[in-house]
């Protein structure tokens, strides 16, 4: 664990630290500082002290120093923008109910914002038995600091056996904040979750060496054990508007002028690819033969209002983006129809979009691994069955 070393001889006891720690850690004894159980070791006053009196040390804690038993309950981390809670952290509730079921435990919702509550009571529609809320003016939007001050003082306090997060870019900034923190270990991009039936442990398995093999990790001496998941990996839960709930509320002690970064204002981007929301995904592969070849795949897309994505092979050739990627080492998505042009179906591809409600492959090779998961299968060249169906879609629908 942490450890904050004071140096005696360097600190001319001028407070400073005093005042910048947002938890009431250090207080003056003398004309020296001292440091209490309320430090988290989140490093603010070692920023501020004129003569470098303060440094934090982090030595490894032996497992028999951490009474595992102490730790229980299934949390997810509810991200939120504005008053919607992100589509990944409802469907990690639905996967984390199942874990809790399995443990025997409770699954609880870990909140924080500004006038939040609703997301507190959806959080439990969609699953949360309990949720932990933590309101302040600082939470109203996010940042590490005051987000990683929250939820460290809520899982030293009430003890988690496991935490789950989206990995999103703000749930992947957020847990590895948080891990590092606590001092303990953190599964990121995880494509699989589960509890082994003899230890209890949190199988959290996830993409390695390229996606080439699946990696199964487990954390047997430290706690909580903390993970973050794709979006749409998962199934979205049922809303069950009859479920209740217990909310409890933890106050931050912590103001603006502690938190270090501050939002001067906020600049929309235009996005080239939304795979994760699209309802109808055009996929190419090596089968289109180049970067120019990807214009039809386009066009067919914008007739049916989709979005493109590509197989790793197109990518790592340089025809498209990485942003349109999917796959174990892509995006992995779930839109209602997902269209395979020219790719072979190799299992890395396999783990992205086997998922899709309705798959239709598109390949000269009857042999092909995509047509074992498609819905439908067309065995013909791309290039003659793709501008056939641009043709009639146009039709159908009237454009």
């Amino acid at each position: 664990m942490a450890r904050l070393l004071i140096d005696e001889e360097a600190c001319t006891g001028c407070g400073a630290c005093v005042e910048e720690c947002p938890f009431g850690a250090l207080e003056m004894k003398g004309d020296m500082v001292m440091v209490n159980e309320k430090c988290t070791f989140c490093g603010a006053c070692i920023d501020v002290c004129p003569v470098e009196a303060l440094s934090l040390e982090k030595e490894a804690k032996e497992a028999e120093g951490i009474d595992i038993s102490e730790y229980k309950d299934v949390w997810v981390f509810i991200e939120h923008k504005g008053e919607k809670i992100a589509n990944v952290s409802l469907e990690l509730l639905g996967e984390g109910k199942k874990l809790a079921n399995a443990l025997g435990c409770k699954l609880c919702g870990m909140l924080m914002g500004d006038g939040v509550d609703h997301c507190a009571q959806e959080a439990i529609k969609y699953g949360a038995d309990m949720v932990y809320l933590t309101e302040s003016p600082v939470l109203n939007e996010y940042r590490t600091d005051s987000y990683a001050a929250g939820a460290v003082l809520l899982i030293k306090k009430y003890k988690p056996d496991i935490v789950i997060f989206g990995a999103t870019t703000q749930g992947r900034d957020f847990a590895g904040t948080v891990a590092t923190t606590i001092y303990t270990g953190l599964t990121a991009d995880c494509t699989g979750l589960d509890i082994d039936s003899e230890t209890k442990l949190l199988k959290q398995t996830r993409p390695a060496f390229g996606g080439n093999i699946m990696a199964t990790i487990l954390c047997q001496k430290r706690r909580p054990q903390m993970a973050t998941v794709r979006p749409k990996v998962f199934a979205m839960p049922e809303r069950d508007d009859s479920r209740t709930g217990e909310i409890v509320r933890e106050q931050l002690p912590m103001s603006e002028d502690q938190v270090r970064t501050k939002i001067l204002d906020f600049s929309q981007v235009a996005e080239t690819v939304n795979l994760v929301d699209a309802e109808i995904i055009v996929s190419g592969g090596r089968g289109l033969g180049g970067p120019e070849n990807f214009a039809v795949i386009r066009e067919l897309a914008n007739v049916l209002g989709g979005a493109v994505g590509a197989s790793r092979a197109a990518v790592d050739a340089g025809w498209m983006p990485y942003e349109h990627q999917v796959g174990q080492t892509g995006r992995t998505v779930r839109p209602k129809i997902y269209i395979a042009c020219g790719i072979s179906g190799a299992i890395q591809h396999q783990a992205g979009m086997k998922t899709s409600d309705i798959i239709v492959a598109i390949n000269k090779d009857p042999e092909a691994p995509i047509f074992k998961i498609a819905t439908y299968g067309i065995v013909a060249d791309l290039f003659q069955a793709v501008p056939m169906l641009i043709q009639e879609f146009k039709k159908r629908l009237g454009k």
